[in-house]
């Protein structure tokens, strides 16, 4: 039996993101300070019905900063418990194109490990991290700025 939401008696649905953790040689990681809501967080966005999780990723990648990708390895599932969003993050290499702004980003930056933490809240900071760590993949559930102990 499925679970229907108690707002609607409807199924409940998930969307699924995709977001690409761009890490360059000197550690750096590829972030997007967003033009909907002025947040800095990794490029990603809606995974599309006809792509795979890791062409999403590079797609997402290359449409918000310019740079194009190529995946490594899943380094976590994220579940946004407030908005039913599930998101795989992916640590990606860049491997050609130039920082650029679009639609959906007012700034690209190359970010060491320590400036995430400050410039990111808790729920996306920890994606970057994660991505650097040894141990990954994690999963972990948040609710939408903080994460939720399991």
């Amino acid at each position: 039996m499925s679970a229907a939401d108690p707002g609607t008696g409807s199924p409940a649905l998930h969307s699924v993101s995709v977001a690409g953790a761009v890490v360059r040689e000197d550690g750096r990681v590829l972030a997007i300070r967003r033009a909907d809501n002025g947040h800095w967080e990794l490029p990603g966005g809606v995974l599309e019905i006809a792509e795979s999780p890791e062409a999403g990723a590079c797609r997402e990648v290359l449409e918000e900063t310019g740079i194009e990708v190529e995946v490594q390895r899943l380094t976590g599932v994220y579940k946004n418990m407030a908005r039913g969003i599930v998101a795989l993050v992916f640590r990606c290499t860049p491997v050609g194109g130039s920082e650029r702004t679009s639609d959906e980003s007012v700034a690209v930056s190359w970010m060491a490990p320590e400036e995430v933490t400050a410039a990111m809240t808790e729920a996306y900071a920890v994606r970057l991290l994660d991505a650097l760590s040894a141990d990954a993949p994690h999963v972990r559930i948040h609710d939408g700025r903080r994460l939720i102990p399991a």
